[in-house]
């Protein structure tokens, strides 16, 4: 069942419901475990702080192993738009080599197509809205050369045409490799395991108190809202499309401006 569709798969939800159940979650582990520990009374107490700091610690590694395969995918995805950015601008200049019509009809297309990006980033895009917007990127892939297989049918000096259609394969590639950056997430099961580890651990908090060895419940809801906070805070820089913390999109806002400021 691990791998099949009941499964819950928190992409599909807002981080701020996440964030409030997996509160509620672990300060309910917490309770539970006090309550546990109230009614054992002092059996297994020596025990008790060898496994706490245990689980802790395994919790402190994996939100660590986490966050460094989130950061890791977030600095591909912004490592990608500029990648993009640049090769779409280099499109653009080598363009404007080319024989009339074909640079004018060519820096058009490539207006519209940098437009698109520009578009989708705005607001958060449907499934539906993206989908739209890579089959127009397609579409004027495809016209780009068409204008460069007919360039090179009549224009015997291939220089300008060569570099046209390298760096239009590259900017096409480079496309791919956005769309994989932005499709490489973090395994949901990691995220399910590391509220596993989470619950676990507030639960040995709670019962570390119901033995009477922490009165008061406030050190272990402080740490429970922390925890949450930190989880929160990684899947919201694995969210490339939503959520909070946004790569920046001025490499591709710079790239738009500097192809429509080329004279018609």
């Amino acid at each position: 069942m691990l791998g099949g569709k009941a499964m819950l798969n928190l992409s599909n939800y807002e981080l701020l419901p996440i964030f409030l159940v997996s509160v509620a979650a672990l300060l309910a582990a917490c309770e539970f475990g006090r309550w546990l520990g109230v009614r054992i009374g002092n059996r297994g107490e020596e025990d008790i702080s060898t496994l706490e700091g245990a689980v802790l610690g395994l919790l402190a590694l994996m939100i660590g192993f986490t966050f460094a395969m989130s950061l890791a995918r977030f600095e591909g995805r912004r490592e990608a738009i500029l990648v993009e950015a640049n090769s779409i601008g280099t499109t653009a200049l080598r363009a404007r080599l080319l024989p009339a019509p074909h640079n004018t009809e060519s820096v058009k297309l490539l207006k519209d197509y940098v437009q698109i990006r520009l578009d989708i980033t705005r607001r958060v895009p449907s499934p539906a809205e993206l989908s739209a917007a890579i089959t127009r990127s397609s579409v004027i892939q495809e016209a780009l050369w068409q204008q460069a297989k007919a360039v090179a049918a009549t224009d015997n000096g291939m220089v300008p045409t060569g570099l046209f259609i390298q760096s239009l394969n590259e900017m096409i590639d480079n496309q791919q490799k956005r769309l994989t950056a932005v499709h490489n997430r973090v395994p949901n099961l990691v995220f399910l395991s590391l509220y596993g580890v989470a619950a676990v651990a507030s639960a040995f908090a709670g019962y570390a108190g119901g033995l009477g060895k922490r009165p008061s419940r406030f050190p272990a809801y402080v740490m429970v809202v922390l925890v949450c906070a930190v989880i929160l805070m990684i899947q919201d820089l694995d969210r490339p499309l939503s959520g909070f913390i946004a790569y920046s999109q001025q490499p591709m806002i710079d790239t738009a401006a500097s192809i429509n400021a080329f004279p018609d």
